[in-house]
């Protein structure tokens, strides 16, 4: 599939264009300015163009049809859900009760197989602007050897943080004290300057640090940040692989580690999907009787910042 025909398409208007169910602005042309010159065919172009639901970015989402509003896409089948005694619901919950187990014994093999990862020395000095001044890499860890940092998608150009981010964030503030307690220091970094940052958590509500790397090579090293020339080329290299990741900034989370010598180690990073686990709401959605019940294509279109829920 020629994947990066279709920038063309958008490259006049002045933008680049992501999976078609967000769009995220690589110039400072007005988003209402850029849908006012997209046709049928430009988004039909970029959905053939479309990565896999393992790979597109959830980004921020276009205008909700009054079909994404209602979601009743899984409404008919509820009502044909197999229905049986006490005792026929206990044994087929008793099966998948060892299915189950077996998930969680290879998730923790996972797990384990993760924290047994050959690390990678980090000799570059990082600087980054917070609500603590500036601090370097090694100051970010806070007196703690262990340190997760989630790549929140906010570029310098963009005038709110990514809808999908901010869906994660709204899962950090309760986790966070006891991260501390198992000697682990959380935050988010985001290329946007400090002052946007400030600007945009203060309407959300939220109390965990964030700090600004603008200006630093720190997002394009670690492979969720890329220039205006690698997203036309769609010559990426974002979660572990070369090619289109549609947009100038993605989604990630790295964790470092300092030993007692103030040697720096990059132990682990994940990205795409791979940050699923880290998002409460998903989990606790896998629980009920509809699930997620997402658009297979537009998985995310619903998600919206949280003070905008009606």
């Amino acid at each position: 599939m020629a994947t990066m025909a279709w920038w063309n398409f958008f490259e006049p208007v002045g933008v680049f264009v992501c999976h078609p169910n967000w769009v995220r602005c690589v110039s400072s042309v007005a988003r209402t300015r850029i849908f006012d010159r997209l046709t049928p065919a430009h988004i039909r172009l970029a959905s053939s163009a479309a990565a896999s639901p393992d790979s597109f970015p959830p980004t921020q989402p276009l205008k909700k049809s009054p079909a994404d509003m209602a979601k009743k896409s899984s409404s008919s089948a509820l009502h044909r859900h197999r229905v049986v005694s006490r005792e026929k619901w206990l044994a087929a919950r008793t099966v998948l009760l060892a299915k189950e187990k077996a998930f969680t014994h290879a998730r923790e093999r996972l797990a384990a197989a993760r924290r047994a990862l050959p690390w990678v020395k980090i000799d570059k000095e990082y600087f980054f602007d917070g609500p603590d001044g500036r601090e370097t890499l090694a100051d970010l860890f806070a007196g703690r050897s262990q340190l997760a940092i989630y790549h929140f998608m906010f570029g310098p150009r963009d005038q709110a943080g990514c809808a999908s981010c901010s869906f994660w964030a709204d899962n950090f503030d309760p986790v966070i004290v006891h991260l501390n307690q198992r000697d682990v220091t959380m935050l988010a970094v985001s290329r946007a300057p400090l002052k946007k940052l400030a600007k945009f958590q203060a309407r959300m509500g939220w109390g965990f640090k964030w700090v600004s790397s603008h200006g630093s090579d720190f997002n394009f090293d670690f492979n969720v940040s890329f220039t205006d020339a690698q997203v036309r080329s769609g010559r990426q290299f974002y979660n572990y692989r070369l090619g289109p990741a549609y947009c100038a900034d993605r989604e990630g989370v790295s964790t470092f580690y300092k030993n007692g010598s103030g040697e720096i180690f990059h132990t682990y990073a994940c990205f795409a999907r791979g940050i699923d686990m880290l998002n409460t709401a998903y989990q606790y959605l896998d629980l009920v009787p509809k699930g997620r019940d997402e658009l297979p294509d537009r998985p995310q279109s619903w998600v919206d910042y949280h003070d905008r829920y009606k």
